[in-house]
């Protein structure tokens, strides 16, 4: 089992840029692929951006390629996302998710089994 506890939320205006951190208690993290999710208010969760065990690998929704980062330390059990060219449609709830089943980080959230709490950002224009 793991724990997971976001953080580096906060307002921000279009433009600027947050890093987002996501720490997870145990000794086995570099077992889980990792992801990314948000939600606003009155919309559904969706993917952001998954990042494989190694961190070799990674996958983006389209809507942030180019803009999000994501990285891993695995000797730090924590993983990070970093957000720059923020846009007021990045307001949400971001929330990152561990699973064990794939080796890599995939959009859909079924492929997770440990949620964290979540952590806002908002973006104003």
């Amino acid at each position: 089992q793991v724990q997971l506890a976001e953080s580096g939320g906060g307002l921000v205006q279009a433009g600027g840029s947050l890093r987002l951190s996501c720490a997870a208690s145990g000794r086995t993290f570099s077992r889980y692929a990792m992801g990314w999710f948000r939600q606003a208010p009155g919309k559904e969760r969706e993917f952001v951006v998954g990042i494989s065990r190694s961190g070799g690998s990674t996958y983006y929704a389209d809507s942030v390629k180019g803009r999000f980062t994501i990285s891993r330390d695995n000797a730090k059990n924590t993983v990070y996302l970093q957000m720059n060219s923020l846009k007021p449609e990045d307001t949400a709830v971001y929330t990152c998710a561990a699973g064990d089943t794939y080796y890599t980080g995939k959009p859909y959230p079924e492929h997770y089994d440990y949620w964290g709490q979540g952590t806002q950002v908002t973006v104003s224009s």
